[in-house]
């Protein structure tokens, strides 16, 4: 019985030591901060071993990019997971380099308790931005570089302004920017701007996208800043510098040659559309809204879609959201727009094609918003319920003929008729008393809250008038967006009462 009491004891042991080893297996991980960096930008490596002891090997370099930086942590952690005992001590290292080219961080050895672990080569790709015309001698300089200097309508493409200063130079103050002229192009600023040294020039880069609205040659720029160095000749009392001498600067320009499409299409890119019905089946005078959106590369920062125009149907739509953004040197952006139907009758929400042209290959495809059919309910009138609860019944007679009787015969009729306590009729005219006092008093309070109406029912009555009123196309507007959660819409109530009773059918 002991025996077996020991063979047990010694089962468990070995159980919960090789749980307690699979659960603190030793390893080794490498990682970058930044896969793909602007050349010159810091880029981390970190080294991660899982082990109780960890020696690293001396990196001074890699693949001949200088170490900058390094440092280590350590962490700890006991944990039950589904009830099994997890247990894992790591050791970190961390290195900071700045590539000025492509590089291949190797794979390193790590001692982990007294085994060599190793990890796997990983790549870094620079993307190289110099700044052209910046010398040593140049303290601070201004230069305009374009991706494409020839392009079609409709076709995007990026300007970068580099703005270059001196390692060393003291400024008194930030650079006044002024930023270029784009005449003939719709421009949004990408709001990413890059900073990096190249040399011992510290640099700056400001990006922004344009879309040529027709065809001709344009001059874009030039870009002009004001620059305050630092005078070192000027001193104040305590031996500190003050004062600066200030220089206008000013970038090159570019000559941008825009020709027109091959063919007349509605975008320039390379796209597709998704769009969506809420309901197909809707109750009269409630809405059905519809939302297209369309995505990918080229701009659509110019792009609308016209309202549709359907007999017997108030149309209203939301103001298009679009957004850009910037992969590399392509633009990716999304275009989306919402639609509401409003209707007491059945009706077809017609299907439309937008065409889009393809500078890659020269193609034009066709982007298909299908039809959609609406069943509209119409509501139907209730009966007036009659009274019930004990009434008091009373017995009136009367000479009217039952309807469809052929008899002359007088029948009687039962009315009910609900008696009234004395002290109720004192009740009703001493609330009549005290509501005829609060309306007189109305016209001394603000009422800002106040409204005779509900905005619902306004937008029930304005919604048919945005076709030829543009009061009433801005009101219905404001109510949408207040009705769709918007908290920073504020409606005035005189406007919105005297563009109702315009309409309102007495």
């Amino acid at each position: 019985m002991q025996n077996f009491n020991n063979m047990s004891i010694r089962k468990l042991l070995i159980f919960f030591v090789a749980l307690f080893t699979i659960a603190n297996a030793a390893g080794v991980e490498a990682s970058l901060s930044d896969t793909e960096v602007v050349q010159g930008n810091m880029v981390q490596l970190k080294i991660k071993a899982t082990g109780d002891r960890a020696e690293f090997p001396d990196i001074q370099e890699i693949d001949g990019t200088k170490v900058l930086g390094r440092s280590q942590s350590q962490n700890n952690s006991i944990t039950y997971i589904n009830g099994k005992l997890t247990n894992e001590h790591s050791t970190s290292l961390i290195l900071t380099f700045a590539p000025q080219h492509d590089i291949m961080v190797p794979s390193y050895g790590v001692t982990i308790d007294g085994k060599v672990y190793r990890t796997d080569p990983l790549k870094v790709k620079v993307v190289k931005a110099a700044a052209p015309g910046v010398g040593s001698n140049v303290k601070y300089s201004l230069q305009m570089r374009a991706n494409k200097k020839e392009v079609i309508v409709g076709e995007p493409l990026i300007v970068t302004v580099y703005f270059s200063l001196k390692t060393g130079v003291r400024l008194t103050d930030n650079p006044q920017y002024t930023k270029p002229e784009f005449k003939g192009f719709f421009v949004k600023e990408v709001n990413d701007p890059r900073a990096y040294i190249k040399g011992d020039q510290q640099i700056q880069e400001l990006r922004y996208i344009l879309t040529p609205q027709k065809e001709g040659t344009y001059t874009v720029g030039p870009a002009t800043a004001v620059i305050s160095e630092m005078d070192r000749s000027r001193r104040d009392m305590f031996g500190r510098f003050f004062g600066g001498n200030q220089k206008s600067i000013a970038s090159n320009t570019l000559t941008i040659t825009v020709k027109p499409k091959p063919e007349d299409t509605d975008l320039v890119g390379e796209f597709k559309l998704e769009s969506h019905l809420d309901h197909s089946e809707t109750k009269a005078n409630k809405p059905a809204n519809l939302t297209v959106r369309i995505e990918g590369n080229g701009s659509l920062e110019d792009f609308d879609l016209s309202d549709y125009e359907i007999d017997g149907v108030t149309v209203y739509s939301d103001d298009p959201k679009v957004e850009s953004k910037l992969s590399g040197n392509a633009l990716k952006s999304t275009f989306e727009k919402s639609f509401a139907f409003i209707s007491d009758h059945d009706f077809t929400i017609p299907a439309r094609t937008i065409s889009v042209y393809d500078p890659k290959d020269g193609n034009v495809s066709r982007l298909e918003i299908p039809s959609y059919e609406v069943k509209v309910a119409v509501g139907q009138k209730t009966a007036v319920a009659a009274p019930s609860g004990n009434q008091t019944v009373g017995k009136v007679q009367t000479n009217l003929k039952q309807p469809g009787s052929t008899s002359g015969k007088v029948i009687e009729k039962k009315v009910e008729v609900e008696r009234v306590a004395w002290w109720m009729l004192l009740l009703a005219v001493i609330a009549g008393a005290v509501l005829m006092y609060l309306f007189q008093q109305l016209p001394k309070f603000k009422g800002r809250h106040a409204s005779p109406f509900k905005e619902s029912e306004a937008l029930k009555i304005l919604y048919a008038h945005i076709n030829d009123d543009k009061e009433a196309e801005e009101m219905v507007r404001k109510l949408y967006a207040k009705k769709n959660g918007d908290k920073s819409v504020i409606i005035d109530k005189k406007e919105l009462k005297a563009l109702v009773e315009k309409y309102r059918v007495h």
